[in-house]
């Protein structure tokens, strides 16, 4: 096996599932509030209003610490920071249980958000140091394929803690928060045992197996830098591409979180089923969503094609929207609203391999973050808005078939963005 060919599967395997598991523990500590909707809401006397304005305050604190975040991971190192982050989050995570007030609710959902803010940001990066671009959508969705599976973990087990109501004199919102928190405390040690900072400090490469892993790198142009580190936000803040690139991101992850927050209430109402039959469901779709992912990573990387794996996945979810929306009854509007999951999981490689060839260097790792930011900023309106359309309607219907809008804005951002071959490149 030749130097490169090693390096590369030794990181596959020793960076890839660790730092997967732990991104599926921070998606489920961030998105378990879907499932305690129902049961929390009635418990506490919350309106839908009040549930989506919380749901989405997380991403208010996540989006103001993103770029601050990467700028520390860039000054401490990777082990130290995930690790950090890890810690904090899982302990405030456990914290939702004691949550009260709709003040409490509100409080809660800030310090998550600023505790899990630059996880995933800093991990695209870190991983932008490790694999070449012709590896990257591939690498990238083996990270990210933990964001569906997520849905698969949540919905076998949050029926079953919800079942725990009355235990220890506990609700079973309670048991949620407090059973799902605790992981990501025993991961963050894992992380600060087991994770290189980078090629150069990872004792189980081989000296020819790290300089040829240095080289692919250095070819793909990662280790470039365009100047130095005080002035990186500068210019990454007045790079064109950022707000193109970021304006998709808003509606697309907008767009994703709007039907996230609100899927289990959702598919509850149009199948009639109960919490642990819809939870089900929901896992099927995340498997399902988990194997487009690393199918569409495949494509991108073989063909080195990005536009299209995009683009063509994000007004897919608009079509399939506006389907739901128009007729909002039984398997047909369920169908159609799981299979708008299933397109944005797909496009993921594609996009986050997009990213990260757009700057290399230091100023690559703030660009993603503040690529990130808006769609972090974009999490916090869809879910208000999903609750405030229901309020105004009294249903889900019109609030779900005007996401279609978000969707071509988004479609359009990137066909615009990429409408020169050199973007288009692995």
């Amino acid at each position: 096996m030749r130097p490169l060919e090693a390096a590369l599967r030794k990181a596959r395997w020793r960076l890839l599932p660790l730092l997967s598991i732990c991104y599926l523990v921070a998606y489920m500590d961030r998105a378990n509030i879907s499932f305690a909707a129902d049961t929390m809401s009635r418990d506490l006397g919350f309106t839908p209003k009040i549930y989506g304005l919380g749901a989405g305050l997380f991403f208010v604190s996540y989006a103001l610490c993103e770029v601050p975040s990467n700028k520390l991971l860039l000054r401490f190192g990777a082990r130290r920071w995930l690790a950090r982050i890890m810690l904090t989050w899982g302990v405030l995570a456990a914290a939702m249980m004691f949550v009260h007030t709709s003040a409490s609710f509100y409080g809660m959902r800030l310090l998550l958000g600023v505790a899990e803010a630059g996880y995933f940001p800093g991990v695209v990066y870190y991983l932008s140091q490790w694999f070449p671009p012709v590896e990257r959508a591939r690498a990238l969705s083996r990270f990210y394929v933990a964001f569906p599976l997520s849905s698969v973990v949540m919905g076998a087990v949050a029926g079953a803690l919800l079942r725990l109501n009355g235990r220890l004199h506990l609700h079973g919102w309670q048991w949620l928060f407090l059973v799902e928190g605790v992981p990501a405390v025993v991961l963050s040690v894992a992380l600060w045992k087991w994770l290189p900072d980078g090629p150069r400090e990872a004792a189980w490469l081989e000296i020819e197996e790290r300089e040829a892993l240095e080289a692919a790198l250095h070819a793909g142009g990662m280790y470039l830098s365009h100047g130095s580190a005080e002035g990186a936000l500068g210019r990454v803040l007045r790079d064109s591409r950022l707000w193109v690139l970021g304006t998709f991101y808003f509606f697309a992850l907008g767009t994703s979180y709007a039907l996230s927050f609100f899927l289990p209430s959702l598919l509850g109402a149009l199948t009639q089923w109960p919490a642990g039959q819809v939870g089900w469901l929901i896992s099927l779709g995340g498997v399902v969503s988990a194997g487009a992912m690393l199918l569409f990573a495949v494509s991108s990387d073989r063909t080195g094609e990005r536009r299209w794996h995009v683009a063509g996945a994000v007004l897919a979810m608009g079509g399939l929207l506006l389907a739901a929306g128009l007729h909002m009854e039984g398997s047909f509007a369920a169908a159609a609203l799981l299979l708008t999951a299933v397109a944005y999981s797909a496009m993921q490689g594609p996009l986050l391999a997009l990213a990260t060839t757009l700057v290399p260097g230091v100023d690559g790792a703030l660009f993603i973050a503040a690529f990130n930011t808006f769609g972090i900023i974009g999490g916090f309106v869809g879910p208000y808005w999903m609750g405030w359309m229901r309020e105004l309607t009294g249903g889900y219907a019109v609030g779900i078939g005007l996401l279609c809008v978000p969707c071509v804005v988004a479609g359009g951002c990137i066909l615009w963005l990429t409408r020169e071959r050199s973007a288009l490149q692995a």
